[in-house]
């Protein structure tokens, strides 16, 4: 199974995997049992869902011939690497020689991996200077959104992502706050297994910081890094209304949990995707999105549908970006396909488990993006996924990635698209708390507005409209 970030930037899991690295599911909960299966085949073994009987094997042994009737089954760990936006890779060699010869300036610095978590206060109050520039925003008509609704108030989202800039202007006073945990006591205080968890979890590095690090740009081409996607993707959530500043999610009210399992030189791997799932469903999300996924190939992908049906049976809904299509190398572009008849389908869209919402991404003329994957069971409906607005670490902002004047790249993705449609089931959720998942995922769908360019390539044949919010 191959795993991508649907956006400027992808995720996959490669043919190549760990050393040695197995996904063991048990039949039973019964450590005893658990640990004599390690005990008799060696190697070294780490929880990765208590929940789900799951461990993380590291092994000498092939994992063939060592069933037994405790164990369901076995699947390889894969590695996680992020592929890069086509136009980047199209033009890669002539931004990195304009980058070489000092021709050209560009909003990319790097920051210092880490900061502190500062404590949220009270901002100034007036209009966001850059909302009018938010195309999605008028789109999707969030403003009706905010006059009509809570904002996604009492309403936490899940980001699991490259991590979030926590302490970004817009973002600060939005951010999910672990109210039992005391920060830097270096006590586990709610006893939830992880040490001053106060924002979220670090699974990439297993700490209490998941902090978007964004890098340079130029080592972002050479090398893949993360140009401060999960931040993006959560300021499209929930960035700060009317506080003078930036711009605003479609859900400011609502409150974002921060889980990164892809590190800043784009790797991660399928066990930190699982945890990060189980964390969020285990510490009060309502809502979990995932502007990510790959294309399935021989190998089981049975341990990541099961956390996400795991979420289901906890009436937490799973939000998934449909995919960038595949790169066709000779036009120098990715062409969308139907997940749903492909025989490489994009997971974990394609599982279209009743607690998921499928997001193909459409442009600001209401037209299916090029690149965008479509799926008429699959994915659900379309929403807003070019040239996005949107916050980046450093409280900056953007739409555009690199601008050489003939040679661009903006915040495309279908990883765009799906915060628009995470926020809006915020939205919609704030205005009654007690109402079951699948009625705020059914309520939502039938919000949409019938657009041509999606009809019978999603299954509501519309994009997200909040317009009928009462």
């Amino acid at each position: 199974m191959k795993l991508w970030i649907a956006s400027i930037f992808a995720v996959c899991i490669t043919t190549n995997v760990f050393s040695q690295e197995y996904l063991v599911r048990f039949n039973s909960d019964k450590i005893d049992i658990q640990k004599s299966f390690f005990s008799r085949n060696g190697g070294k073994f780490e929880l990765v869902s208590k929940e789900g009987n799951l461990y993380k094997w590291t092994s000498d042994s092939r994992a063939d011939g060592v069933w037994d009737s405790s164990v369901a089954y076995i699947a390889k760990n894969k590695k996680i690497h992020l592929f890069q936006n086509p136009s980047i890779v199209a033009n890669r060699g002539a931004i990195i020689e304009q980058l070489k010869k000092g021709q050209t300036t560009l909003d990319a610095p790097a920051y210092t991996d880490n900061p502190e978590i500062k404590t949220p206060g009270i901002q100034a109050s007036g209009l966001d200077p850059l909302f009018k520039s938010s195309w999605g925003m008028f789109s999707i008509d969030a403003i009706n959104g905010h006059n009509k609704t809570p904002q996604g108030k009492g309403i936490v989202v899940a980001v699991t992502d490259t991590g979030v800039d926590y302490n970004h202007v817009d973002l600060i006073n939005s951010m999910w706050r672990n109210k039992i945990e005391i920060s830097g006591n270096g006590i586990d205080d709610d006893k939830n297994g992880y040490i001053d968890d106060v924002v979220g979890w670090d699974f990439s590095t297993n700490d209490n910081k998941p902090y978007d690090l964004s890098m340079d740009l130029m080592d972002i081409l050479l090398s893949g890094g993360n140009p401060g996607h999960g931040t993006h993707v959560s300021g499209v959530i929930a960035s700060s209304l009317n506080n003078s500043l930036g711009t605003a999610g479609v859900a400011p009210q609502a409150k974002i949990m921060a889980l990164r399992f892809i590190g800043e030189k784009g790797e991660g791997s399928t066990d930190a995707a699982i945890k990060s799932i189980d964390y969020a469903v285990a510490n009060g999300a309502n809502i979990i999105n995932a502007s990510w996924g790959g294309e399935a190939g021989d190998e089981d992908d049975k341990p990541l549908k099961e956390a996400i049906q795991r979420a289901e049976a906890k009436g937490v809904l799973f939000v998934v970006a449909a995919g960038n299509g595949r790169l066709d190398q000779a036009a120098g572009k990715s062409n969308g396909f139907d997940i749903d008849t492909d025989a490489k389908p994009v997971v974990p869209a394609v599982y279209n488990l009743p607690n998921m919402i499928g997001v193909a991404a459409l442009d600001s003329s209401d037209q299916l993006a090029e690149f965008s994957n479509w799926g008429k069971n699959s994915i659900k409906l379309g929403a807003p996924g070019v040239k996005i607005l949107s916050t980046v670490p450093g409280d900056r902002y953007q739409d555009t990635v690199v601008d050489l004047g003939s040679i661009k790249a903006t915040w495309d993705g279908t990883s765009m698209a799906s915060p628009f449609v995470a926020g809006a089931l915020a939205v919609v959720w704030s205005q009654d708390l007690t109402q079951s998942a699948q009625t705020v995922k059914e309520r939502l769908l039938s919000l949409t507005a019938n657009t041509s360019a999606v009809a019978g390539k999603v299954a509501t044949s519309g994009r997200l409209d909040l317009h009928s919010v009462k």
